[in-house]
């Protein structure tokens, strides 16, 4: 997928993380039943051992791509100062084929399952070019945290 600046969604509209554990750099589509997220993967991370990106970091990266289809509603005037508060409740399907490495850029898709109240389903898969780096079937669950 070519990344092009006129389709860059701002990720910090649409999730609480911040350094050191934001692991989208982009949203490259978003809908409210799918997205698309870019992370290019670099040394100083978190979830880098031995120059790779470790299996909890693409986790990290599922969830953060999904809890994106969810956030949404909640981040929605970006002027807001909304804080949210989200877990991932259940991991269902995982398949973990391949750790990327320092350098490569992953991207990740995602598409809403079902959503019952603050609790959603959701397919997720991360690649590398066109290889398959791992797929999952996520539950997540979000609140806003009121002040």
């Amino acid at each position: 997928m070519e990344i092009k600046e006129e389709n860059i969604i701002n990720i910090h509209h649409f999730l609480p993380h911040r350094d050191p554990m934001l692991m989208a750099d982009y949203i490259l589509e978003l809908t409210k039943e799918k997205v698309v997220t870019s992370f290019e993967i670099q040394q100083n991370n978190i979830f880098v051992h031995n120059n790779e990106f470790a299996e909890a970091g693409l986790i990290e990266n599922l969830a953060q791509t999904c809890s994106s289809i969810f956030g949404q509603s909640f981040f929605e005037n970006p002027d807001a100062n909304t804080k949210v508060i989200g877990f991932i409740t259940s991991i269902k399907k995982i398949e973990v084929h391949a750790l990327p490495k320092v350098g490569d850029k992953i991207i990740s898709r995602a598409s809403l399952i079902s959503q019952f109240g603050n609790i959603c389903n959701i397919f997720c898969e991360t690649f590398h070019n066109d290889r398959l780096l791992i797929k999952a079937e996520i539950n997540l669950f979000i609140q806003e945290v009121k002040s």
